[in-house]
C-alpha cells in the first residue's frame, strides 16, 4: 500500500493499527520520484477521508457513552416518590424562585419548559394548588413580537391553562444584530405564578431552610 502512494495516516486507518506501527513497517521502504509523486498528490485525499472515518468513530463513541449513561441514570432513578419531587422542586426553588420581600406571592422563573412543566406538577400533586390558580408571564425579546401568539399557544397548551391565565407579555427592548439558529423555536422566558400564594411562598422557603440546615454545616 505504502508503494503505492498510499499515505500512513490512511494505511492505518485501513487497518485499524497505530500511525506508529505503519511508519515502523514502512521505514524501509524507499519511495521512487514517481510514488512519492503519487503520495503527494493522494495525501490531500487520504488525510480527508482519514478524518472523516475518525469523526465517525468519534461520534460513534460519544452515542455509545451517551447510551449508557442514560441506561445507567435512568436505573439509578427509576421512579420518584412525592418527598423526592419536594425535594428536587425545593432545589429549584432555592435557584429560580422569588424569595426577596418584593415579591409577595410564589413565582418560578426559568426558559426551559420542562422545568416549568415540573414545577406546575409539583405545585398541584404535593403542594394542593388548584390549576385555575396557576398563572403564566412570558418575557421576551421584542425582536419575537411577530411570533408572540405562537410563543403564548406555547405555553398555554404546555400548562394546559386558558388564556385568562396567561399575563400581557412583557418585551425586552434591547437591540440586538445577532441572528439566533433557535429564533423559530425560542419561547422567552416564562414566570409562573400561584395566585394569593404568600403563604405557599413562606413555606418553600421554609422548604430551603430546612434542607440547608440538614446537609451545609452550622
Amino acid at each position: 500500500m505504502r508503494k503505492k502512494g498510499i499515505s500512513i495516516v490512511f494505511i492505518a486507518q485501513q487497518l485499524g493499527v497505530s500511525k506508529s506501527s505503519v511508519s515502523l513497517w514502512c521505514r524501509d521502504i524507499i519511495l521512487s520520484d514517481e510514488q512519492f509523486e503519487k503520495l503527494r498528490k493522494n495525501m490531500g485525499v487520504s488525510f480527508k477521508y482519514g478524518q472523516r472515518i475518525a469523526a465517525q468513530v468519534n461520534r460513534q463513541k460519544k452515542l455509545d457513552v451517551i447510551k449508557k449513561a442514560d441506561i445507567w441514570g435512568r436505573n439509578i432513578i427509576n421512579k420518584i416518590s412525592q418527598r423526592e419531587l419536594l425535594l428536587i422542586a425545593t432545589a429549584l426553588y432555592w435557584s429560580e424562585g422569588s424569595k426577596t420581600d418584593s415579591t409577595s406571592t410564589l413565582m418560578f422563573i426559568n426558559s426551559d419548559p420542562d422545568m416549568i412543566l415540573l414545577m406546575k406538577k409539583f405545585l398541584i400533586r404535593v403542594m394542593g394548588v388548584k390549576l385555575e390558580d396557576i398563572v403564566c408571564g412570558i418575557q421576551i425579546n421584542r425582536v419575537h413580537e411577530i411570533r408572540i401568539k405562537k410563543v403564548l399557544n406555547f405555553w398555554k397548551n404546555l400548562l394546559k391553562l386558558k388564556y385568562s391565565q396567561i399575563r400581557k407579555p412583557y418585551f425586552v427592548n434591547t437591540k440586538t444584530s445577532k441572528t439566533y439558529e433557535n429564533y423559530n423555536d425560542y419561547y422567552g422566558v416564562c414566570r409562573l405564578f400561584v395566585r394569593k400564594s404568600k403563604h405557599l411562598k413562606y413555606k418553600m422557603l421554609a422548604l430551603i431552610e430546612a434542607v440547608k440546615s440538614n446537609i451545609l454545616p452550622t
